[in-house]
């Protein structure tokens, strides 16, 4: 959210996310407001390098184009600063001064000459070899052109390279000469004294601009490097354009506001597969140990402090190597020897709970889209008032009509609930099915606790929460109002109370704290719902086989808005972009002229021969990938960097299994009779590249890479060190000294339930970390003496 915005009247504000100059989301505008709560969460990976991550701030405007307010910019270096809270950012002004993004690729050297007298003097060369990654303008590739200067106290001579169209990342290849130093001839010092003292104070400045033709030039960024760096020796490096020393200085930065931001920055440097191969074997034996409380796994979640950072990369590793189930049932097994009453069963934060949260948001994303998406659009879209608090009832409002509306909403979330066990995926089954026999072992006595169990996670910890959270499920793109979420979350009360009827002996209205509720439930009749909820719990919590109902629907997985090229089916007109929405599902892939339309091309996902990103040089944009099938290929242009990305991870990942898939591709495309990459005139002719490497068929729903989620594993482990240390001290201690503890010790909070196997299990861990530590220094090493940026 963002507070005290200028102008100081009441606005429409929206805010954009950039990586540099790229926009990669937007988020809805919120009107008539100074102090705007936007209350959207993104999640993305970041697919190319990067300098700043940017929050601009707009003033909406109907007729003209909208205003930037101002901007927070982080540097990628200080991300690591602000990860994992929230904190308030000063906005500051936006200056295009400021505003650059990209890098330049400079070879400098100094030679020596001799002149006719015989005297010797210094000519500096500058060779600007190419560009990378300059920044759109006006949406379009810009029209790059640099200019070089030798500047000093008493000089600053300036060259300029030609201008290059349409293109944001220019090949120069142009070479420039300055004369550093004048022959001894005109000085009374001698030739080194003039030397050290001009070489001093000179530095190479070089300016990166956009063409504006009938406008005013655009400032892209600048570089300048020390000219005595060079000595004689010739440097040749990359070096990331800056803003300019005077950009984005202002003294009104007090006056814009402030914007409030919660960032979560996480970087891995993921090592080849085979340096993993201890840590992951180990991790993924963690079920068999017994103890469950001995094994890596739980040791990991034990040293952490935040069990959160724990869970998320250990339920994704487990899941893709088919151990989370196990696990799952190994852990809640010890959670269950400390829980005393039935009814408190599952209900607390331990890492059984937090496991089976997070493999529920996995795994469930399309069970709760087919469950929940269409009723909860009608909620959102065609809000009906359904406040039953007297406190809170408006001036006008009828609150029998409010309950009638409330109670037609309750009854369809309910009803499409209930439904949907077939729809429900069989690893949600499987530890449901676990988590059930496990409570009805602790508490043979309770014939409701096998209910309880299962419902406290479907109902409580997944319906409950997605339906008061639509937008963090993905069931809606952004927050709802206030309104619409007051009724989501008396829905969500709702629905929580009528998911426990089928697991508790007494009724549930006795434990109401608001007597409105209380007052709403005496209009349902408990003993219908009652067996409904346990009709649904028998079914979800079933190892019957649900494969063949469940794949009769298509699994909806990605849509969007983004421009294709014509396919050229016609003679007559130029072959132009065109806006389209694209769907991808399990079976196809198409694209409509609007959203919810009929689709005006098709690809069934078996023809689908390769996806691969198309070279910019083809159509001069950015961004493009190419789907190839039968037919001709099909280009299509995404909005932004991350957007490409993801859309082609969707489609590698939905089509890894067919049999066709191509070998090779070209990277650019066939224009004027030849392929633009390797000038063959042969439309159909072999690719002349490979395509990219085929990775193992996965669930087409989940995306896992289990190296990356092992990499994360290692890095909690290697902060923890100390903490491990301990552990295996505490370890060493127990297993001497048999006797009570008289005080509690450092490792008081663990649980350590057999100090030997723990031991031995901490041994490993420990020495594995070390290797991995040392593996990761190497690659430190090599990676800063190959490193070919001259500047951070």
């Amino acid at each position: 959210d963002a507070k005290h915005l200028v102008p100081n009247k009441m606005r429409d504000f929206f805010c954009t996310i950039n990586l540099d100059q790229e926009e990669v989301f937007r988020t809805q505008v919120v009107e008539k407001s100074l102090s705007p709560y936007f209350g959207e969460e993104f999640y993305f990976e970041i697919p190319r390098t990067f300098q700043w991550l940017s929050f601009y701030i707009y003033d909406k405007s109907v007729l003209q184009k909208d205003l930037r307010i101002g901007k927070v910019s982080i540097k990628k270096e200080d991300l690591c600063n602000y990860t994992g809270k929230e904190n308030w950012f000063m906005l500051q002004p936006v200056d295009s001064n400021s505003e650059v993004q990209g890098k330049v690729h400079l070879e400098l050297k100094l030679n020596e000459l001799i002149t006719d007298n015989g005297s010797v003097c210094q000519q500096l060369v500058v060779h600007i070899k190419e560009c990378h990654g300059l920044p759109l303008i006006n949406g379009q590739n810009c029209d790059p052109y640099a200019t070089v200067s030798l500047v000093g106290p008493s000089r600053n001579d300036q060259k300029k390279t030609k201008v290059k169209k349409k293109t944001s990342n220019p090949q120069f290849n142009e070479t420039f000469y300055f004369e550093v130093t004048r022959s001894s001839s005109y000085t009374k010092k001698s030739q080194f004294q003039v030397e050290e003292e001009d070489i001093e104070k000179l530095e190479v400045r070089v300016d990166l601009w956009n063409n504006g033709n009938l406008v005013q030039d655009v400032f892209l960024g600048e570089i300048k490097v020390p000219v005595k760096v060079l000595r004689n020796d010739s440097f040749q490096a990359w070096y990331l354009l800056q803003p300019r020393e005077n950009g984005n200085k202002s003294s009104k930065t007090d006056d814009l506001g402030s914007l409030r931001l919660n960032i979560c920055y996480t970087e891995d440097c993921v090592l080849p597969s085979e340096y993993y191969a201890s840590l992951r074997n180990l991790l993924l034996k963690s079920s068999d140990v017994q103890p469950i409380s001995a094994s890596a796994a739980y040791i990991l979640s034990e040293v952490c402090r935040d069990k959160c950072d724990a869970v998320l990369p250990l339920v994704r590793l487990l899941l893709h190597h088919h151990k989370l189930v196990p696990f799952v049932a190994a852990v809640a097994e010890l959670d269950l020897k400390d829980t005393q009453e039935a009814n408190t069963v599952f209900r607390g934060n331990s890492l059984a709970t937090r496991c089976v949260d997070e493999m529920m948001k996995i795994v469930g994303k399309h069970y709760l889209k087919v469950t929940l998406k269409p009723v909860i659009d009608e909620i959102c879209e065609s809000p009906k008032p359904c406040e039953i608090d007297p406190i809170k009832l408006r001036e006008g409002d009828n609150v029998e009509i409010n309950m009638e509306n409330l109670r037609y909403y309750v009854d369809k979330v309910f009803r499409e609930i209930v439904r949907s066990s077939i729809s429900c995926p069989t690893l949600m089954c499987d530890v449901f099915y676990s988590l059930r026999h496990l409570a009805a072992k602790r508490f043979p006595n309770d014939p409701h606790v096998q209910y309880s169990a299962v419902s406290s996670f479907v109902f409580l910890r997944f319906f409950a929460v997605a339906v008061v959270s639509p937008h963090t499920f993905h069931l809606r793109p952004h927050h709802p109002d206030a309104q619409t979420s007051r009724t989501l979350t008396l829905i969500s009360k709702a629905i929580q109370t009528l998911g426990s009827w089928g697991s508790l002996t007494k009724s549930k209205l006795s434990s109401f704290k608001e007597t409105f509720m209380c007052e709403f439930f005496k209009t349902f009749q408990e003993e219908k719902f009652t067996e409904s909820v346990k009709k649904f719990l028998d079914d979800v919590s079933s190892t019957e086989s649900k494969e063949p109902s469940g794949l009769s629907e298509p699994v909806h997985l990605k849509e969007g808005e983004m421009y294709k090229r014509a396919q050229g089916r016609t003679r007559i007109g130029k072959k132009n972009f065109k806006k389209r929405w694209f769907c991808l599902t399990s079976r196809e892939f198409t694209y409509h002229k609007q959203q919810d339309k009929e689709p005006i091309f098709t690809i069934p996902i078996k023809n689908i021969l390769a996806v691969e990103k198309l070279d910019e040089s083809s159509f001069n944009k950015k961004n493009m990938f190419q789907v190839l099938h039968g037919e001709k290929p099909l280009y299509i242009q995404a909005n932004n960097c991350v957007e490409a990305s993801e859309w082609i991870e969707a489609l590698c990942r939905v089509t890894r299994c067919n049999q066709k898939r191509l070998s090779f591709y070209h990277p650019s495309a066939f224009l004027n009779g030849n392929w633009l990459c390797c000038k063959a005139t042969i439309e159909n002719t072999v690719g002349c590249a490979r395509c990219t490497a085929d990775v193992p068929a996965v669930d087409t729903q989940i995306e896992i890479d289990g190296d990356r989620e092992t990499e994360r594993i290692y890095s909690l482990f290697s902060i923890n060190m100390s903490k491990l240390q301990k552990l295996e001290e505490a370890c060493g201690s127990i297993a001497v000294y048999q006797g009570p503890r008289k005080e509690p010790d450092d490792y008081s909070n663990f649980t350590i339930e057999d100090s030997v196997a723990t031991f031995h299990t901490l041994k490993q861990i420990i020495d594995i970390v070390e290797k991995l530590n040392e593996s990761h220094e190497k690659y430190r090493k090599k990676r800063s003496s190959s490193a070919k940026y001259g500047s951070e």
